[in-house]
């Protein structure tokens, strides 16, 4: 397994995806993850699949130490309060006494962003969570909320894969040690059939799945979490670190854009 090693941050390049996973399907791919080398686990309050990650996590053999794990507060409950009980609710279910990064999940502008990082700032002085972050921040509210908050914002996850281009938010996290985690990294399966992708994963013997994980943990400070249910899957997704794509590779990845959002907030 690869890190980014950012300040004290030390996170896994390559995450089991949850979103859409529930009670023994999400438990079982959890448990199967772990059994393959996956050390970094993304789930949120959202998902309803904390208790059954808990679950895994504390059957499994790994060690909690070892494990990278998220969660997120949904955008309703950012109010200062609603943020300690969301965190304590998850925190429960998880069965764990902290979470290695906390995000909001989507921002609410209804909710002033200084109540959110105030209750998160609370909650890392009380050992509940390591490093915090945002997802689904534009560049310009990620600035206001580095503004913001008195804790460095260690993340930012976002849709990011071949068919979106994420550039302007992704320098920027580059030249200011952020972590950026891309989520739908295989673009939900919708082009596995692309010839550009094909052609490559054919000269390294790969799949266009690996090709595209290749792509983006290849880029600096670049995180991805596949969603895989089956073991095979997840064993397919992490089996990419014994490939390197040249730079005109990645550039030809990188022309496959066409601003293809797949998640409307």
């Amino acid at each position: 397994m690869k890190y980014i090693e950012i300040l004290e941050m030390k996170m896994p390049v390559i995450g089991l995806g949850t979103w859409n996973l529930r009670g023994k399907e999400c438990f079982e791919a959890t448990i199967s993850a772990l059994e393959i080398g996956y050390r970094h686990i993304d789930t949120a309050e959202m998902y309803e699949n904390e208790s059954e990650i808990g679950d895994a996590i504390t059957q499994s053999l790994v060690p909690r130490s070892e494990i990278f794990l998220t969660t997120k507060v949904w955008s309703n409950h950012l109010q200062y309060q609603d943020v300690i009980r969301s965190l304590e609710s998850s925190l429960k279910k998880l069965k764990t006494d902290y979470v290695d990064l906390f995000l909001i999940h989507w921002p609410n502008p209804n909710i002033p962003l200084s109540d959110t990082f105030k209750a998160m700032s609370y909650l890392k002085n009380k050992g509940m969570l390591k490093f915090i972050g945002v997802s689904n921040f534009d560049k310009n509210l990620l600035l206001k909320a580095q503004q913001i908050s008195s804790l460095p914002i260690m993340n930012v996850q976002v849709e990011y894969h071949p068919f979106l281009d994420q550039n302007s938010i992704l320098s920027y996290c580059q030249k200011n040690n952020i972590s950026l985690t891309a989520y739908c990294p295989l673009a939900r399966g919708r082009e596995l059939s692309n010839p550009a992708l094909e052609k490559i994963a054919n000269k390294y013997n790969k799949t266009v799945p690996q090709v595209m994980l290749r792509w983006l943990i290849q880029q600096k400070n670049v995180v991805a979490i596949p969603k895989a249910k089956s073991a095979e899957h997840q064993r397919i997704n992490f089996e990419i670190f014994d490939f390197q794509l040249s730079p005109e590779e990645m550039n030809t990845i990188f022309q496959l854009n066409r601003g293809q959002r797949l998640v409307i907030g």
